[in-house]
């Protein structure tokens, strides 16, 4: 019988017997230990005793391994006979975590996870050991979050460097990393980090259950396969969880009363319950004066405002020119090209994208020549050949900048796409099309829910002192409540001194 697509003798429950070569038989069947030259094990005969070592060699602190066995050889150098070889050989073990495990199926999880596992024979149960040393990068400044003035230390792909930099900042006894494994076959390693006497505990027991309930071979794209488990994103193209690769930005949220989820291998950690406004805030805004933090705030939603109904807009006064007052009246093509504005347009939204997936791809070395040639196609040439017109390329230029404006790199695209549709309602039905399909986005965004929380709070529902929060960036000595829509358990962030 088959689970999950793995053989069912894969997944069911094997003790570890006391005849140590049985053991090492299951284990070498189930690992490849002499196929995979990665897996391995030490044997050691200690107190006439048979000891062996299992371990994964990339995944290791190998200077910890070789400690571990100069310890234990220690044991038999001393000549001091004892019948207790298990108690001799853990009080040999000079690393910090030990535990122990009855379970072989359990033990090879661990072994897989960067650990080692211990089997004595005659011992019916195994020392399991962290030696974990997971190759990686060292925490730097994320190149999407950055700021001209706070921390340059950000998430890696460790999990156990992640839980340390949030812990760092959130040095409270109350702060829990409860850890599990999702993934038949990948078994990795997620952390759901929250502030016990904080977070709603029934959003807390949603999270885990969510995560529970994943059934699949693997988290091949880690906290984004996580993301669409836990939410319902449908054909929604709005991001219903942030992401962040900032630890003080973690931070901040963990103190408000949200969830932060941490997937092993994975550089950025998900904030939940969070709405449409939580994705249109930066960093970079408390690290300034109230004054100026609100003055980029304002900034950065005008931004997003031209990214969304600038060109929209210029299509609708070009087709129906009496829209426009007579003090706008040089809005509009004033040359003639052989392409209609929408073509115009449509063209070069394609070839934006097309050029910012190039960046992406191309190596530093050509980035500069990518650059000339970007401004070649979309500039002098394409206007020169009647292919557009200027002000095309202005308003499309116009409509990029507020998209790179956007905090959030997830919102930024589902503007787009909001906007190519507020598109083609302009060119299909002209002012009507424009306000029926504004008032259409409207309505969709107050109709979605994350985790049952609605998208557009404080907005709708109206809360006004939490709105004013959003629109401006308020003195932290006047933040004394938490925001009512993660629920929280201690809804006052500032205590009155006695």
């Amino acid at each position: 019988m088959e689970k999950h697509g793995v053989p069912a003798e894969e997944t069911d429950s094997t003790g570890i017997s006391p005849q140590i070569e049985e053991n090492e038989e299951i284990i070498k069947e189930r690992v490849g230990i002499g196929l995979s030259f990665d897996t391995g094990v030490r044997r050691l005969h200690i107190l006439g005793r048979e000891i062996q070592i299992y371990y994964v060699t990339g995944l290791v602190d190998m200077e910890a391994v070789t400690e571990l066995l100069k310890e234990l050889m220690k044991v038999e150098a001393r000549g001091r006979d004892t019948p207790y070889v298990r108690e001799a050989v853990e009080n040999h073990l000079t690393e910090v975590q030990v535990d122990y495990k009855d379970n072989l199926e359990e033990c090879i999880i661990e072994m897989l996870s960067g650990l080692v596992f211990i089997l004595i024979d005659g011992e019916e149960r195994a020392l399991v050991v962290d030696v974990r040393n997971y190759p990686g990068r060292s925490p730097k400044e994320p190149d999407n979050e950055k700021v001209v003035r706070g921390a340059r230390d950000g998430y890696t792909e460790n999990i156990i460097e992640n839980t340390g930099l949030t812990r760092r900042r959130v040095r409270d006894e109350r702060l829990r990393h409860e850890i599990m494994r999702v993934g038949v076959r990948s078994k990795t390693d997620i952390c759901i980090s929250y502030i016990e006497d904080i977070a709603d505990p029934d959003m807390v027991n949603i999270v885990k259950k969510e995560l529970e309930s994943i059934n699949v071979d693997g988290l091949t794209m880690a906290d984004k396969v996580v993301e669409e488990y836990i939410v319902d994103q449908g054909a929604n193209p709005m991001p219903l969880v942030r992401y962040t690769e900032r630890p003080d930005v973690a931070a901040v949220h963990l103190f408000e009363g949200h969830i932060v989820i941490i997937v092993d291998a994975s550089p950025s950690v998900i904030i939940t319950p969070t709405t449409f406004f939580h994705h249109v805030q930066h960093a970079e805004e408390y690290r300034q004066a109230p004054f100026i933090g609100t003055y980029l705030r304002w900034i950065r939603f005008f931004g997003m405002f031209a990214s969304l109904f600038i060109l929209p807009l210029w299509l609708l006064v070009v087709l129906e020119p009496r829209l426009l007052p007579d003090q706008l009246n040089y809005i509009g093509p004033t040359e003639d090209s052989n392409v209609s504005e929408f073509m115009q347009i449509a063209i070069a939204e394609v070839g934006i994208e097309l050029m910012r997936m190039a960046a992406i791809h191309t190596p530093s070395p050509l980035a500069t020549a990518l650059g000339l040639v970007a401004a070649l196609l979309i500039g002098e040439i394409a206007i020169e050949v009647g292919l557009f017109t200027s002000e095309v390329i202005l308003y499309v230029a116009l409509g990029a900048i507020g998209t790179f404006a956007t905090p959030s790199y997830e919102l930024g695209i589902a503007l787009k796409i909001f906007r190519f549709i507020l598109l083609i309602a302009v060119v299909s039905f002209q002012a009507v099309g424009f306000v029926i399909t504004t008032t259409a986005l409207f309505l969709f965004l107050a109709s979605i829910r994350s985790l049952s929380k609605p998208y557009l709070w404080p907005f709708l529902p109206f809360d006004g002192k939490a709105l004013w929060q959003v629109l401006i960036r308020t003195t932290v000595p006047n933040l004394r409540r938490r925001p009512g829509i993660v629920n929280p358990q201690d809804k006052i962030r500032q205590h009155p001194k006695a």
